[in-house]
């Protein structure tokens, strides 16, 4: 997996930087076909903006932004977003693919009431 981090108009320290990378690599324990990372930080006089763009096989790219006052926290909040994306994406795939209950095939082959029948009912009486 490849990890790109980039700055405009600042720089962070090689300590975050490697705080980032331990970080990216966790994503891998919820998505395995994760390929590429790219954060982008863009400071703006005592604003940082950071974005986070994930790319996987067979899948749209994940992206997230988040902007606060320090380079770090601003990472943690993307991330979460990050995760919660990829929480999601892989739930909606576990619920594609997983079969109907058996309660619902059971109604499905169960005959059906027409309204029609009630109307007879009552002309009778």
């Amino acid at each position: 997996m490849q990890i790109e981090i980039a700055c405009r108009h600042g720089s962070v320290g090689e300590p975050v930087q490697n705080y980032i990378r331990e970080k990216s690599e966790k994503l891998l324990t919820y998505f395995e076909r994760v390929t590429q990372i790219q954060v982008t930080f863009d400071f703006s006089g005592n604003r940082v903006k950071a974005e986070i763009l994930v790319n996987a096989e067979h899948k749209h790219d994940f992206v997230s932004h988040y902007e606060g006052e320090d380079a770090q926290i601003c990472f943690d909040h993307a991330l979460h977003k990050i995760e919660h994306q990829i929480k999601k994406y892989k739930e909606q795939l576990q619920d594609h693919r997983r079969d109907k209950p058996l309660n619902e095939i059971a109604e499905s082959m169960l005959p059906q009431d027409d309204d029609d029948d009630d109307d007879l009912d009552d002309d009778d009486e």
